[in-house]
């Protein structure tokens, strides 16, 4: 058997996190198996599926890395296939006409329960033997209500949570076509999945109660059951649900702020998965071991920090060049241009391991491409007379030294012992008036990629600046 596993986003709003972890599974499952993965487009609501949500899908699996092998496929170009199988369903009796209105199905509802009892369909327009019924009314287009098992109980070993059993008495007899003919999402999910030969459904556990309904439809057709694997949710770091109106929580706020792709996914790989004590890994990696049976059954809770740090080891091992082409929309919005100044790609060598994402460290790096003031306070407490007094002798000697790292270390070593100061007193007066901040790597290897007249023309701007 070939594993066949599908993503299926409703293109209703932006891409979930939660959704690209399903992705990521579902994807990462069928390729650990050798198998193939579809992408689907369920977009049968149509009042809330949009072009632009379409477009928000795609643009989102394209950031991470995550291709499939077909599709994408869209319901409502099938609907032909789902009103063929609508009627398969009626003319064996599997499925029904209801002419219960809306109305109709309101007021009982609101009866049942006003008593405090769960109300559910009575079946009322569902044949049966000996049973008459009425004559439909005129001017009402029915729905189609497939006719669910009375008795016994649908039951399926989860790929994830273990045996899950439902008693069919609490199912209701679900509409798989509404009045105008579309057929609904359950049911549309059936056919696709049995067309499609879905052998593994991947999927979060909001989907838990769709799944009896799905399994019976599916029995009732005569097609395969395929593997179900609902995956816990995830919370935030205080175990409360993700809001979308409070939370980051779309793939997009996550390009935004500067994660890496591959450690956005390898974060989510983690949340209900593991792999012993391993933390950050690659692709790769998680495809040669990923399995079902590694997923936890209970909800995992986002830590924003923790994905900090992961994205910085992520940044860590990246090639230079490919963050230097990554962080130019961060270095456009902090508004430098990286064309003149040192090689950027000799900037990230030099700061990366200081920075936990792309924002960072397009702001790290500005010092190399514009000098800004230092802020006032700084200024107040590294500026002073004396310490500017200080960096003058210090530029005149900087001016007559070799322009290396080493030569560089070496007169500042030289110049602490003639001055008798600790380091400290030379460091951050110059880090300050150099680069505007007292936060950089090690002053020598940042003063020689700067270079000897950068680092000159600004230390005597600085002076003039703050003289008198």
């Amino acid at each position: 058997m070939t594993v066949r596993t599908r993503f299926a986003p409703s293109p209703t709003g932006m891409l979930h996190l939660g959704s690209v972890r399903t992705a990521l599974f579902s994807w990462a499952y069928a390729r650990h198996h050798g198998g193939i993965s579809i992408l689907r487009i369920e977009d049968t609501d149509v009042e809330r599926s949009t072009p632009e949500s379409v477009k928000t899908i795609f643009d989102g699996l394209a950031w991470c890395g995550l291709s499939f092998d077909e599709g994408p496929f869209y319901q409502m170009q099938r609907m032909d296939r789902y009103k063929e199988v609508v009627q398969r369903l009626l003319e064996e009796g599997k499925a029904y006409l209801c002419y219960t209105s809306r109305e109709e199905l309101q007021a009982e509802r609101e009866k049942v329960e006003a008593t405090g009892g769960k109300w559910k369909y009575d079946r009322r327009w569902r044949p049966e033997r000996d049973k008459v019924l009425p004559p439909p009314p005129a001017g009402v287009q029915p729905v189609v209500r497939f006719r669910n098992p009375i008795d016994g109980v649908v039951t399926w070993n989860d790929a994830v949570k273990g045996q899950i059993e439902y008693a069919n008495e609490e199912l209701d007899d679900l509409i798989i076509a509404r009045a105008d003919g579309t057929p609904t999402y359950n049911f549309c999910v059936v056919v696709d999945d049995w067309d499609m030969g879905i052998t593994h459904v991947i999927r979060g556990d909001d989907h838990v109660n769709n799944t009896p309904r799905q399994i019976n439809i599916l029995e009732a057709l005569g097609a395969p059951l395929p593997v179900y694997g609902h995956l816990p949710m995830i919370l935030n770091a205080d175990g409360s649900k993700m809001s979308k109106r409070r939370d980051p929580v779309a793939a997009a706020d996550y390009e935004a702020k500067g994660i890496l792709p591959e450690a956005f996914l390898n974060y989510l790989a983690r949340l209900g998965w593991g792999h012993g004590d391993d933390e950050v890994f690659t692709i790769q990696q998680f495809i040669e071991w990923f399995d079902l049976g590694g997923v936890s059954p209970s909800p995992s809770r986002f830590d924003n920090d923790k994905m900090l740090w992961v994205n910085q080891q992520h940044m860590k091992a990246a090639d230079n060049a490919r963050l230097a082409d990554l962080a130019q929309p961060f270095v456009a919005q902090a508004g430098y241009n990286t064309s003149t100044g040192p090689v950027f790609t000799d900037v990230i060598a030099l700061i990366k391991e200081r920075v936990t994402n792309l924002v960072d460290l397009a702001q790290q790096a500005s010092y190399f491409y514009r000098h800004d003031a230092a802020p006032a306070d700084l200024a107040a407490q590294h500026l002073t007379e004396e310490a500017r007094a200080r960096l003058g002798r210090f530029r005149t000697k900087l001016a007559e030294t070799s322009w290396d790292a080493a030569s560089i270390s070496a007169l500042i070593k030289a110049f602490v012992t003639d001055e008798g100061i600790k380091m400290p007193l030379i460091g951050m007066p110059l880090r300050a008036a150099v680069c505007g901040t007292t936060q950089t790597p090690s002053i020598d290897q940042v003063l020689t990629l700067l270079g000897q007249a950068e680092v000159l023309r600004r230390l005597d701007h600085t002076l003039a600046t703050h003289a008198g």
